[in-house]
């Protein structure tokens, strides 16, 4: 199942080579809502793995864009301790245009 997202892009972070053969990359959204009248802003980190850690070259810092991604989780066992991982693997970007922009205008 998948999942979508907009908001504005705040950071993107260099790529992470994990082992030898995966990579990773890290970017985060701000996200606001109004709920009840009060406006509630959310800032939600995003990875992208292998191929997909491009996707967010095409944007820059302070653009809307719409996420589209995955949840994936894990169970992590050490020392008797459990500890369980969830990432949201963005596989998708698209900018969103703004009300009255030009898409013709660079």
């Amino acid at each position: 199942m998948s999942y979508e997202l907009s908001g504005k892009l705040v950071a993107k972070y260099d790529v992470v080579q994990r082992t030898a053969t995966f990579k990773t990359r890290e970017f985060a959204v701000e996200k606001t809502d109004d709920i009840g009248g009060r406006s509630v802003t959310n800032y939600v980190k995003f990875q992208s793995v292998q191929d997909k850690t491009t996707i967010i070259d095409k944007v820059n810092i302070g653009d809307e864009i719409k996420v589209y991604f995955n949840i994936k989780g894990s169970k992590w066992e050490k020392d008797g301790k459990v500890n369980y991982i969830t990432n949201l693997d963005a596989w998708r970007i698209e900018q969103v245009l703004q009300a009255g922009s030009d898409p013709s205008v660079t």
